[in-house]
């Protein structure tokens, strides 16, 4: 009977060398090690010990003629050492784990049954229990089975299920039929496109851009900076206050924030231009100056010249001029990048108490260049005027007027020389003050012509009636 045993025990070591490590099986990769090291199959105990001495041998006759590799026991997977008694020990397999299932399993996984797995009491039931791994570790206390995919649930977990992927529907886009041969009119993503195009530019090449001062904005955190607003598409563009306006030369005993702060609400509205400095596309803001642009203008147009050598800002010409801030006593022009103040006196041939009420920031206007100083390269100077750049309206207004007759006016203005009335084409005539009260201005009165002088353009008379204010 020990001979025997040690026989048996001979054959097994044998099929230990011969059977290989089987680590690249899915199977078993899918499988969680056991926890304790005793294997979890039992082997059944034979009946008479000859029956086993023959189902081994012919194992292992069967094994060499084929050339197959028999699969590793879980006794060998655990520790690496054969049984030391097999025959004590009994088979836990259950009447649920039949041969069907078991070859069921083993197709499944894309693996023939082979002549080695069988049992030890049968020889078409030898190796069964050694295949049926997966059965015992997926099976708990609970009599858990495992699911039909081949994935392990955890006792009293499930899985969540997968979200479904949904198709996105990418609707084509439709072309634009244009009436010429190249579409005129823009999208709003072309346009979008441009303006951030003309930022870029402006940065990276100086060019000028233009623009309307929208607002004036104070950073909470900061608020004695100032920041004028303009809007070049959907982008926003910021310019501070000490690169939108010229500081002036005296303070008067004031803050320079808070001048700075009323020059640039004194400029609300006006067209003014700028070159960009830097641009954020993730936010929409970019930043600019308007002393670098204008600074780019007087170069070119003040010390600039022709092909003659001549130029192209000189004394008595007239040019182009944008309003950019008015004041009761003036205006101040942007002329070709040189900010240039206008007193009253030279808006108009007639008698006006109040700029604000003919002009307004935005503005473009004809003007006539009366000097220009190019001393200092750096600080160019010049004067203008607006009503020298149109026909004195006295030298034909004055024909229709002769002296003694009466004329219906609009009183302009009143001050201590007398009571200015403005008539029909653009004159004033100087009037003393009535006997029944000074009239208030903008009132309608009746004046009588007391004398014309073509010469000095002058015209001075009486005031007869007066009537009510418009």
């Amino acid at each position: 009977m020990a001979t025997k045993k040690q026989e048996k025990l001979s054959g097994e070591e044998i099929l230990q060398e011969t059977t290989p490590q089987t680590d690249g099986n899915p199977e078993l990769e899918e499988l969680s090690q056991p926890e304790d090291d005793s294997p979890d199959p039992e082997l059944s105990q034979t009946d008479t010990e000859d029956s086993l001495e023959r189902v081994s041998s012919e194992e292992f006759r069967d094994a060499d003629s084929e050339g197959e590799i028999l699969p590793q026991t879980d006794m060998e997977m655990a520790d690496g050492k054969p049984p030391s008694e097999p025959e004590e020990k009994i088979s836990s397999q259950t009447d649920a784990d039949s041969p069907r299932d078991d070859i069921s399993s083993e197709n499944a996984l894309g693996e023939e049954p082979s002549q080695g797995d069988v049992s030890q009491t049968e020889p078409e039931k030898v190796k069964k229990p050694r295949g049926r791994k997966k059965t015992k570790e997926n099976t708990s206390q609970s009599d858990t089975e495992a699911n039909p995919e081949g994935k392990n649930i955890a006792d009293g977990v499930e899985e969540a299920p997968k979200p479904r992927k949904r198709r996105v529907s990418v609707r084509p886009t439709t072309p634009v039929l244009a009436i010429d041969d190249q579409l005129s009119v823009e999208t709003d993503a072309e346009k979008a496109k441009n303006d951030l195009l003309d930022l870029l530019e402006s940065q990276k090449t100086g060019r000028i851009l233009t623009g309307t001062i929208q607002g004036v904005e104070r950073p909470e955190d900061n608020p004695s900076r100032s920041f004028a607003v303009i809007y070049h598409g959907e982008f926003k563009v910021i310019i501070p206050a000490e690169e939108a306006v010229e500081p002036p030369a005296d303070y008067r005993g004031r803050l320079p924030e808070d001048v700075l702060h009323y020059m640039l609400t004194k400029r609300l509205g006006a067209e003014v231009d700028y070159i960009v400095r830097g641009i954020d596309p993730s936010s929409g803001i970019a930043a600019a100056s308007r002393l670098e642009a204008m600074k780019a203008k007087r170069k070119q147009y003040y010390l600039g010249t022709d092909r003659d050598g001549n130029n192209l800002l000189y004394s008595g010409v007239c040019a182009e001029a944008r309003i950019v801030s008015v004041i009761r006593a003036g205006i101040f022009v942007d002329i070709f990048g040189l900010e240039i103040y206008i007193p009253l006196r030279e808006l108009s041939y007639q008698r006006w108490m109040d700029a604000a009420a003919h002009f307004q920031p935005g503005q473009r206007i004809l003007v006539k260049v009366l000097e220009v100083d190019r001393s200092d390269r750096n600080h160019v100077k010049a004067t203008a005027s607006v009503k020298q750049s149109g026909e004195n309206p006295y030298e034909k207004a004055l024909r229709r007027y002769s002296v003694g007759n009466r004329y219906v006016g609009t009183v302009s203005m009143v001050d201590t020389n007398g009571v200015f009335v403005a008539l029909d084409g653009g004159i004033d005539c100087l009037c003393s003050y009535p006997k029944r009260g000074r009239p208030p201005r903008g009132s309608r009165v009746t004046v009588r012509i007391l004398g014309i002088n073509h010469d000095s353009n002058r015209i001075w008379g009486a005031i007869t009636h007066i009537a009510a204010p418009r």
